[in-house]
């Protein structure tokens, strides 16, 4: 009697179970329909002003629109990303609090390999690709140089006495410069600076000679006629710069250094509510307003499903840990 009562009780919790179960299977759907049901926080890990900023809010604005529920961009500066995507992935995977990233988030695990305090990849549920942005290869006027070789073959005739300022050790405009360094077998050196401001700020003044950075900064200066720009860091010409090679173009392929924008939620958003926010962010970049004004800023508007986004993520993650192996900086 006892070993009955014991076989019901078990084939009641495997029936609650199995209906619990399917009661999950069931609400996926139904709430990616009611999804978002509150405000949706996109979370930016840089100050207001900057690319960055200002393209989340294009596109909060435009989710706005399509969902009918207010999306807003809220700035949580510090450690180039990591202290907003760090937020975002610690929170509830519902989709009600999202990341805006660039390229600090698949270049910081290089960076950091001990004290990342998440992982860029599997911590979180890739949505889609918005854009991505070049970083400009400009110089000071007074250098004698208007192209990539005769950069090169100046530095190579002055080994240890050319500079390039960075926004500090570790950023985008930092590696850049590393990889030219790598790429063409030159010594110049790096100034790193509290931010990209007072970096550019310098090579204007003639205090450094170059740097890399990216092409919103920029472009008013390069128009002004105080930076003189040899080329751009991506595969592929910018479309706000259509007469400005690449580096890979100026005599070094492989050369590819490029600011992935993109939208990703926490791990374990329900695959529906992913769907959505990719199929919605898809239409929006193919909108030709929306196209233009982020060429305005310098960027390429791309897209892409969540399976794309993902292995893009992957293989950026990847270069970017063997670069800072390769030239043995050590941050952490």
């Amino acid at each position: 009697m006892k070993h009955g009562t014991r076989w019901w009780a078990m084939a009641a919790c495997c029936m609650l179970l199995g209906h619990d179960a399917m009661a999950q299977t069931r609400a996926a759907p139904a709430d990616a329909a009611k999804y978002p049901s509150r405000l949706v926080r996109l979370q930016v890990g840089y100050s207001p002003g900057g690319a960055v900023d200002v393209s989340a809010r294009l596109i909060a604005q435009r989710l706005t629109e399509a969902f009918g529920q207010s999306f807003i961009v809220e700035n949580r500066p510090g450690a180039d990303g990591i202290v907003a995507s760090d937020y975002v992935a610690k929170s509830p995977p519902d989709g009600h609090t999202l990341a805006y990233i660039s390229a600090g988030h698949t270049m910081n695990p290089a960076l950091h390999p001990k004290s990342l305090p998440y992982h860029p990849v599997r911590d979180f549920a890739p949505a889609s690709m918005i854009a991505t942005g070049a970083q400009t290869l400009v110089v000071n006027p007074a250098l004698p140089v208007k192209s990539v070789k005769e950069l090169v073959a100046l530095a190579k005739s002055k080994p240890g006495q050319i500079n390039f300022a960075s926004s500090g050790t570790g950023g985008p405009m930092h590696l850049s410069g590393e990889l030219l360094k790598l790429a063409a077998g030159i010594d110049i050196i790096h100034v790193p600076y509290k931010g990209g401001g007072p970096a550019l700020n310098d090579v204007i003044g003639g205090q450094v000679e170059m740097t890399f950075i990216g092409a919103p900064a920029s472009m008013p200066h390069i128009r002004s006629g105080r930076l003189r720009i040899l080329a751009v860091s991506t595969a592929k010409r910018v479309a706000a710069l259509p007469e400005v090679p690449t580096v890979a173009e100026s005599g070094y392929p492989g050369y590819d250094v490029g600011a992935l924008y993109a939208v990703l939620a926490p791990a374990g958003t329900p695959a529906a509510i992913v769907g959505r926010l990719s199929t919605e962010l898809a239409k929006i970049v193919a909108v030709r307003d929306i196209r233009e004004r982020l060429t305005g800023l310098g960027l390429e508007t791309v897209g892409g499903t969540p399976e794309q986004l993902t292995a893009f993520m992957t293989a950026d993650v990847d270069k970017w840990i063997k670069l800072v192996q390769k030239i043995g900086l050590k941050t952490d």
